[in-house]
């Protein structure tokens, strides 16, 4: 029996192997407002992750001589000073996977919405270096978001990067729902990002984009107004890599950022916490670069490199239409145009409130179909040249017809352009509707029967001119055989019209 046991010994110490664990930690000296100032960690890496006893996540940002700045993702009011810190050696990242489509997730991935937890297929870091040149390619895919306004005069392109900035209240938030709500079968993935909103308003949506059936290519990241500051300036970074996860399979992404305002803020906060000396606005100097570097990663991949894009709609809050301020000034000179929404146009019924002067897209006709190109191309000029005589008009009765005919059609222009909410149109309707408006169709139909007009003309269109639709829909433009039948079902429609 002894022998036996000898025996056993004798293994026991023969597979014994002494096996050392290392593991950085530290101590925490002070902790407020969201921050903690960690001695003890002087090997750990910029955006590195760190865990606390009660098990919250930290995120060093500041590393200094004697001591490590920290954001903690969570409940801080639980960590209190001489608290162990332990690094984790893994930069911040965020689990990703195919299942994550028609979730609600918080700034680091976790599930929000109470539909249980996201299996993980894989992580993504939530800081990377944006797509170089070289794997890039032109944008000249549209991404059609149904808002007239926007496919006609100032169209977006797949990889580009539209700001849509305006006052409170001046219907910012919906342009960004319609567009999400119009990719259903275009073949798009969403990203919603909420950054520092009610969790009154996120439910309102989601429930939009659900009735809608959107939330099956959609995805909302959110970080809450009552969640602490660092989870509003991680957010953003979150949500565009989910977007470079689908990116990499080489699908294409629309995300909309809701709203940088508030970002800049949090990471204004955070900075002013930790000692950063500030700037403008109290602005910290690097907070140009912290919208640039999220932007950047917005992009069209070249087929070489997988193909796939990432279409960014940031959007900014600006006081009193001063997109002269700091921040507006900074994203504007970051994105490839802006969709600006003011606060006058809106409250005399002209909703979307584009201010299409002051709007402009800078890849242009570039990201429209010959269709739209075809019809919107004099849209645009239209509308400004009826601005100016709409306010030279006002001081003389006495004008030349040609005048007239400009004003009345512009005055048709604006009607056709105003839109219901969560109503996108269909980029072969816009092409009917623009084409009767700019061949002169419209001019005699009274001004306020313009949207009774418009509506039956598509319904009557439908079933008359069947081979236009079908044209413009498969090949992008029209034939002269079309266009005979369209001018032909047009002309029989307003025959009827009014009867």
């Amino acid at each position: 029996m002894s022998n036996h046991i000898v025996e056993n010994l004798k293994k026991e110490i023969e597979n014994f192997s002494l096996q050392l664990k290392v593991e950085k930690v530290g101590q925490v000296l002070e902790v407020f407002d969201g921050i903690a100032k960690v001695s003890g960690l002087s090997e750990i890496r910029s955006s590195e992750m760190v865990t606390f006893p009660n098990g919250e996540m930290g995120v060093a940002l500041n590393l200094e001589e004697d001591a490590v700045g920290v954001i903690i993702l969570g409940d801080f009011s639980k960590i209190k000073e001489g608290d162990e810190v332990k690094a984790t050696g893994k930069i911040l990242e965020i689990p990703v996977s195919d299942s994550i489509l028609g979730r609600v997730v918080n700034a680091i991935g976790g599930a929000i919405d109470g539909k249980g937890t996201i299996k993980a297929v894989k992580t993504y870091p939530i800081e990377k270096v944006a797509p170089g040149v070289v794997t890039r390619q032109g944008v000249d895919q549209p991404v059609s978001t149904g808002i007239k306004v926007i496919d006609s005069i100032i169209p977006v392109g797949r990889g580009q990067r539209e700001l849509i900035i305006g006052d409170r209240q001046t219907g910012k938030t919906a342009l960004a729902i319609d567009a999400i709500l119009n990719q259903k079968g275009q073949n798009m993935i969403c990203v919603y990002v909420s950054i520092g909103q009610k969790d009154s308003k996120l439910r309102k949506l989601q429930a939009r984009l659900e009735a809608g059936g959107a939330m099956d290519y959609t995805v909302i990241v959110s970080a809450g107004a009552s969640e602490a500051a660092a989870m509003s300036y991680i957010a953003p970074y979150a949500g565009v890599s989910i977007a470079e996860y689908f990116m990499d399979q080489g699908k294409d992404v629309l995300i909309i950022y809701d709203d940088l305002s508030k970002h800049a803020v949090a990471y204004r906060e955070i900075s002013l916490l930790l000692r950063r000396p500030p700037g403008r606005e109290a602005y910290p100097g690097d907070v140009f670069y912290l919208h640039s570097r999220l932007l950047e990663r917005a992009c069209r991949r070249n087929a070489k490199y997988g193909g796939g894009s990432i279409t960014a709609f940031p959007i900014i809050e600006t006081q009193a239409g001063d997109i002269s301020a700091y921040i507006p000034t900074n994203v504007i000179s970051i994105t490839d145009g802006q969709i600006f929404l003011e606060t006058d146009l809106f409250y005399k019924g002209i909703r979307p409130a584009v201010n299409v002067g002051s709007s402009v897209s800078r890849v242009g006709s570039n990201a429209q179909i010959k269709a739209m190109k075809k019809v919107a191309g004099t849209l645009k000029l239209d509308l400004a040249q009826f601005r100016e005589l709409e306010a030279f008009s006002q001081f003389g009765s006495d004008l030349d017809d040609s005048t007239k005919r400009q004003l009345e059609r512009g005055k048709r222009s604006v009607e056709i352009l105003k839109q219901l909410q969560y109503a996108p149109v269909k980029t072969e309707h816009q092409v009917v509707t623009f084409y009767a408006l700019t061949k002169g169709f419209m001019d005699d139909a009274p001004v306020e029967k313009i949207k009774e007009f418009e509506a039956g003309l598509i319904d009557y269109t439908e079933s008359h001119a069947k081979v236009f639709y079908k044209e413009v829909k498969e090949t992008k433009m029209w034939t002269e055989k079309g266009e005979e039948q369209l001018r032909k079902a047009i002309g029989d429609f307003k025959m009827s019209f009014g009867k």
